[in-house]
């Protein structure tokens, strides 16, 4: 299934004016409230940050299913917004307010024509997580085997479009400045919508789940990596049903090592992913906060909600896999810079010989440092004055997949804050083959880039 058939299907409808004038309302109301408790807070202990911190994930708790995926995205990014806010945010992961019995039924007679009591042998009504647009429960098959029923939120898209049209009203006030218009703020938040409106249609979820997890087996690296069965004839676009599976969520790292799982294999198991998908495929997985990640008893890795999938067309693929290849193998820092033009990132060209010489100062140190010698902040800021400097506005999907990188980060440092990624000779070995790939295409394709 092609990328454009996606956005074609899953779309969400404009809420009309009154209901969005309405929803801000409700905003207003819940960023008032969220200052009131701030000010009823004010002469106790803490600096007026660590109070603010404190409410701020209440207020969107209360906001509803829109704010509380943002909140997600903060809660699994300690390296972007830091570890405070990120730890506050955390509650949101799946501890949302479930909907009701009576609310239930009526979702799966309008999706699968029964109650759960006669398409199940046994369904829990109460369920085991929920989150922003889903809540899942336990339920055994007729047939014996025990699976997890993945429900939509009643009455979550209408809300969830009025959220979007204040979002993007915001996201235009945020260009306005620099920096907004640097991380390409509009774009984010249309990409945010477009992974949510395919986030409501979990039928798209499940062919994304058998689509992805085909590409990872294809490889030894892939071992490790697991999805759940998926079972289409309890499936519908607001009703998932899967296998169950035992794990241990990827934070959890006390359990971890008392099962004696190796971090490293786990770590690279994500790295893998990101890659394999990514640069590869162009298909990976969008949302690997710590909720959907487990380790199941023979320590893989398990991958859950498969609702947001990054995609990146052939196009800037193929240009990433050039730049890789510019930047690593041949060290050609003007050629890299050409490829990043091409890509539609710069707003400022500058000279071939200055652009080449910045390109160079970044790259030097990741060729030439391990994994374990550079700092995930100091890469950052480097990069941000690289972005200032030549104006940079980066593609949605180069946001999303960074946005991963961001939370593997975190899973880096307490599963395997010792490991030398550039020592480790499965993964060099698995890089070695990308790049010889690359190589490859290189040489197919060379003269069609102008570098």
């Amino acid at each position: 299934m092609t990328t454009t058939k996606h956005r074609e299907v899953a779309r969400i409808d404009r809420v009309p004016l009154p209901v969005e004038a309405a929803r801000i309302g409700a905003t207003g109301w819940q960023v008032t409230r969220t200052g009131a408790r701030v000010v009823a807070n004010l002469f106790g202990k803490g600096s007026l940050q660590e109070k603010v911190v404190k409410q701020v994930p209440q207020a969107f708790s209360d906001l509803g299913p829109t704010y509380v995926k943002l909140g997600q995205i903060i809660a699994s990014s300690p390296g972007a917004f830091g570890e405070p806010l990120s730890r506050e945010f955390r509650s949101l992961l799946d501890r949302v307010p479930p909907a009701n019995t009576e609310q239930i039924h009526k979702l799966f007679k309008e999706e699968l024509g029964d109650e759960p009591a006669n398409l199940f042998k046994s369904f829990e009504y109460e369920p085991f997580a929920s989150a922003s647009i889903a809540q899942v429960h336990y339920a055994t098959l007729h047939t014996g085997e025990e699976v997890v029923v993945k429900i939509q939120r009643p009455g979550i898209r209408r809300r969830v479009a009025a959220d979007l049209q204040i979002l993007k009203r915001g996201a235009q006030l945020v260009e306005l400045v620099k920096l907004g218009r640097r991380l390409s703020a509009q774009d984010v938040v249309a990409d945010f919508a477009d992974n949510l409106a395919e986030e409501l249609d979990f039928r798209l979820e499940a062919q994304s789940m058998d689509a992805w997890v085909a590409h990872m087996h294809a490889s030894p690296l892939g071992k490790d990596i697991r999805v759940a069965q998926v079972y289409w004839d309890l499936t519908s676009a607001r009703v998932l049903t899967m296998e169950r599976i035992q794990g241990t969520r990827i934070d959890d790292v006390a359990a971890i090592r008392k099962k004696g799982f190796d971090g490293e294999t786990l770590v690279k198991a994500l790295l893998f992913s990101l890659f394999e998908g990514g640069l590869k495929h162009g298909l990976f997985h969008g949302d690997l906060h710590a909720g959907n990640l487990y380790v199941d008893d023979d320590g893989k890795i398990v991958f859950f909600d498969f609702g947001i999938m990054g995609r990146i067309d052939p196009r800037t693929r193929w240009l990433l896999r050039e730049l890789v290849y510019a930047l690593l193998v041949k060290k050609d820092h003007a050629a890299a810079g050409k490829i990043v033009v091409l890509m539609g990132a710069v707003g400022t060209v500058k000279p071939e010989a200055q652009a080449a010489k910045d390109l160079e100062k970044f790259a030097t140190p990741l060729t030439t440092k391990s994994l374990g010698d550079l700092g995930y902040a100091e890469i950052g800021k480097q990069l941000s004055a690289l972005a200032d400097a030549y104006d940079v506005k980066l593609p949605r999907e180069l946001v999303l997949i960074g946005k991963q990188f961001l939370y593997v980060e975190r899973y880096m440092k307490l599963l395997a804050p010792r490991w030398q990624m550039m020592s480790d000779p499965q993964l060099t070995g698995y890089f070695a083959n990308f790049m010889v790939d690359i190589g490859k295409e290189h040489k197919a394709h060379e003269g069609e880039l102008d570098i």
